[in-house]
């Protein structure tokens, strides 16, 4: 499952850290040594042992914003920032190392096993001692539940993905309350992704009905089972704190508290040198250097599983509505002149992501991008019927202008600069547009108030189980496709894809998959995260994780 974001820096505990940066240059000379957009190659977190830790502690980190809903499953909760406060405090069924090799997650779950094949049968066997934080026990209701929810069938639950759940017939009790086999009427290539990665397991008051689903969440968290609860919620100072939870069965945190406030983006740095937080991700060269001589801070680096990217809009009705039009934009961006810009003194070879799928590192990753060509892109335009009347393309007395959305962040802005100055070479004019953090999806993108969109995709290492959330279209469920973009074809190319149980027949049909986007115009990829994080240096277990999932237990400072 994909999350998404709308910052261009993170400083809170992903998998994969947030992906742009602010700032330009022409010299790259200062581009941290090993800083190359690959994944699965690192962890820069400072492992220590737990016993090197001081007992206690608070780590700072910051949000945009408080969540819009606590529901990481709903449309209005599934973005980043909610999914890392939800990460000490929700069970996920795996856990990842730094190459993205998975393993049970034992604090919640003795096994969880693929049964059986024809049909597919996946057994969940809950650890016994696995408790919610009311005292109730996790068992099998509470994953059939959320299977319920998830499975599209009810239009009511204002789901985020299906995560799979369309697939699965049914989900029966095992050989007692906590184990829960699930059948699944299709294959699912992802299943051990239901409950991993940017997924969490959900007490079933939440997702026994629609209206809890949808609501019960929206100001705040009820039950959790992980080795941190929610403590405190201050909306008026914008401040979450996160506590110890008296009725963890597992190992004591070394941390007593993991405090998050709410900053500006172009606030988090500032706070970093002031002593007000522990890590941010790093946003730009000047940023580099201002954490870099900042005192006591380390630069920690691990290229993670995000990107930022260009959604269009082509819903009925929208200027952008025929996908020959988008896809002549697309051939009129520079995307390497936006990574040269964006990315100069981050990374050592700047470059721009071609695959909506896999990342660079990735098995599976191929170019399927579509040229940058700006004499073909005004060609096409003009076969349109796009004709130039001075600087701007009219057709039918209406102009070729179109409203680029984005969160009001410097590098989002000079990102759009760029483009701006790329689609007016060819006689498209690009109008920005700033939005503020809170409400940006929920107010903003969900309705499809845009012509094209930034913002970040933030994955984790089950990437075919967001093929439907982001690519399917089906008008009356869009979950994550929020420019309203699609086909038949590419609904179908999708079912074989996500029914492939043969990893590398679903590589082949997934990369069949990427080039298709492009052609539709659905989307544009832009850049990989440079993974860029300063952070006090006497932090242990913290940092940069690249595709590894971090233990908060362990998470301290040194003695």
């Amino acid at each position: 499952m994909r999350a998404r974001t709308t910052v261009a820096r993170l400083a809170i505990p992903l998998i994969a850290l947030s992906l742009i940066a602010t700032g330009c240059s022409a010299d790259d000379s200062g581009a941290p040594e090993g800083a190359v957009a690959a994944i699965g190659s690192s962890s820069d977190i400072n492992p220590r042992d737990p016993a090197d830790l001081k007992d206690g502690g608070n780590l700072r980190l910051s949000l945009t914003a408080l969540p819009a809903n606590w529901n990481a499953l709903s449309n209005d909760g599934n973005d980043a920032e909610t999914g890392s406060l939800l990460r000490p405090v929700l069970p996920r069924s795996f856990r990842t190392d730094a190459a993205g090799a998975l393993s049970v997650n034992t604090d919640y779950f003795t096994s969880v096993e693929l049964t059986g094949t024809e049909p597919q049968q996946v057994t969940y066997t809950i650890n016994p001692a696995a408790v919610w934080s009311d005292g109730a026990p996790i068992t099998w209701e509470d994953i059939a539940a959320q299977a319920n929810a998830l499975s599209g069938r009810d239009p009511a639950f204002l789901i985020a993905n299906t995560s799979g759940f369309d697939r699965v017939a049914k989900v029966e009790r095992g050989v007692d309350d906590r184990q829960a086999i699930l059948t699944f009427d299709k294959h699912f290539a992802d299943w051990r992704g239901q409950f991993a990665g940017n997924s969490f397991l959900f007490p079933k008051a939440v997702t026994q009905n629609p209206e809890a689903f949808n609501k019960s969440l929206v100001d705040g968290i009820g039950q959790t089972a992980g080795p941190f609860l929610v403590q405190s919620v201050d909306r008026a100072q914008g401040r979450i704190v996160l506590g110890h939870n008296p009725r963890w069965w597992g190992n004591k945190p070394k941390l007593d508290t993991i405090t998050y406030s709410v900053l500006d983006s172009a606030a988090q740095i500032p706070a970093l040198q002031n002593d007000e937080i522990d890590a941010v991700g790093i946003g730009s060269r000047d940023d580099l250097r201002t954490a870099q001589t900042t005192p006591g801070i380390a630069i920690r680096r691990a290229p993670g599983n995000s990107w930022s990217h260009l959604t269009f809009n082509g819903a009925p009705g929208s200027i952008l509505a025929d996908p020959a039009l988008r896809v002549a934009i697309f051939k009129a961006i520079d995307r390497q002149g936006i990574a040269t810009a964006i990315h100069n003194g981050l990374v050592q070879e700047p470059k721009p992501l071609n695959n909506h799928i896999y990342l660079q590192g990735q098995q599976g990753y191929q170019d399927n991008s579509l040229p940058f060509d700006p004499a073909a892109a005004a060609a096409e335009l003009d076969a349109l019927g796009w004709k130039l009347e001075g600087d701007v393309r009219v057709k039918d007395g209406r102009k070729l202008e179109i409203r680029d959305i984005m969160y009001d962040a410097d590098t989002w802005v000079q990102i759009a600069q760029i483009i701006q100055q790329n689609l007016s070479a060819v006689g498209v004019k690009l109008n920005i547009e700033t939005k503020p953090g809170r409400g940006y999806f929920t107010e903003v993108i969900q309705p499809g108030n845009f012509d094209v969109a930034q913002w970040t995709w933030v994955g984790d290492p089950f990437p075919l189980g967001s093929l439907d959330q982001i690519y399917g279209y089906k008008p009356e469920n869009l979950q994550g496709n929020y420019g309203r973009i699609g086909s038949p074809e590419l609904n179908a190319l999708i079912e074989e894809t996500i029914s492939e149980l043969d990893p590398q027949k679903a590589i082949e049909k997934a990369n069949q998959i990427d080039r298709k986007v492009f052609e539709e115009g659905h989307s544009l990829p832009l850049l990989q995260s440079p993974g860029n994080v300063a952070v006090r240096a006497d932090i242990a277990n913290f940092g940069a994780a690249g595709l590894a999932s971090l233990d908060y237990t362990i998470i301290g400072f040194v003695k």
